[in-house]
């Protein structure tokens, strides 16, 4: 943003909004209309880290999106102004009055609250959507309540996206984002064992150990390099045929050959094509390989009709 709007009134969401999934640019589309309407600021109040990580110390959890790949979202789908509170204890057990006056009001101006009906706030999560609309008479905003019957018609939840990616059902993942679900990372040198057997591939390391990826397999891909659009194939997994080794991220690019080491890139995944497995000898590996990349070229170009 090219000025600071953070004493602008706004119309405010809240939420954790992991995936930025179909269910939430359906209330991001609801706060976006609401502030052209009333010549408000859009903007989303989310949380980092999760807060299961912090009250309940699970790191097991995975999210799907880096704290950055979440504000691209949300500025995508029309957010101008995104705070993110970092999640603590002390956070938590902030009274719901304080949360309100002190955050809500003071700290971001919020003049409308777009909010669902279940949503419970404060400490111990005890206060409820009829406790937010009594502060609001008090310090003076509107609650945009959304409905049992909005929420419902949506029946997508980054719970059910998590487990389509624990499952390597990216195709089921990416209709429920409505966006292909995409890992951030940066080019590194690997062991270049895929150069002896002629498929040459970049290894993706991805700084955040929070971001969830996907089922170990052989996907389809597409990127922006330098500003063109690659397609290519990404195995996760330990290449056991090769050498077992700690679980990586490496793609073959299609017709592509620059010198790319050091560069951040985005691999979009656009379907799997088949689990990592041991073959019984790098000659049989390769002849995989190759049927793969007939395969990945084959769906390819099937996107391109």
């Amino acid at each position: 943003m090219s000025i600071n709007k953070g004493h602008f009134a706004k119309t405010l969401t809240i939420g954790t909004f992991d995936g930025v999934h179909i269910g939430h640019q359906k209330i991001l589309k609801k706060v976006t209309k609401l502030s052209k309407s009333k010549n408000l600021i859009p903007s989303v109040l989310t949380f980092f880290p999760h807060p299961r990580m912090v009250l309940h110390q699970d790191n097991t959890i995975k999210l799907l999106n880096t704290i950055s790949e979440r504000r691209y979202l949300l500025e995508k789908f029309g957010i101008d102004l995104i705070c993110v509170k970092t999640f603590t204890k002390e956070f938590a057990n902030l009274s719901a009055e304080d949360y309100v006056k002190n955050i809500l009001v003071d700290e971001l101006n919020t003049k409308v609250v777009v909010i669902g009906y279940d949503h419970h706030f404060g400490k111990n999560r005890s206060a409820n959507i009829n406790d937010l609309k009594k502060f609001a008479k008090i310090l003076d905003f509107e609650i945009e309540e959304i409905s049992a019957e909005d929420i419902s018609q949506v029946t997508v939840s980054s719970t059910k996206i998590r487990k389509a990616l624990h499952d390597g059902n990216v195709s089921l993942a990416n209709t429920y984002l409505g966006y292909n679900y995409f890992l951030t990372g940066k080019i590194v040198r690997g062991h270049s064992i895929g150069r002896t057997i002629d498929f040459p591939t970049a290894n993706i390391y991805i700084e955040e150990d929070y971001k969830l990826i996907p089922k170990d397999g052989v996907y389809v891909v597409k990127a922006k390099i330098e500003g063109k659009q690659v397609f290519g194939m990404m195995n996760i997994g330990s290449n056991p045929t090769i050498k077992n080794k700690p679980r990586s991220i490496e793609v073959h690019f299609f017709d592509f050959e620059k010198n790319i080491y050091g560069h951040q890139v985005v691999i979009e995944m656009l379907t799997r094509l088949r689990d990592e497995h041991k073959f019984e000898s790098i000659e049989a590996l390769k002849s995989q390989l190759k049927q793969d990349r007939i395969e990945a070229l084959n769906y390819v170009n099937a996107l391109n009709d």
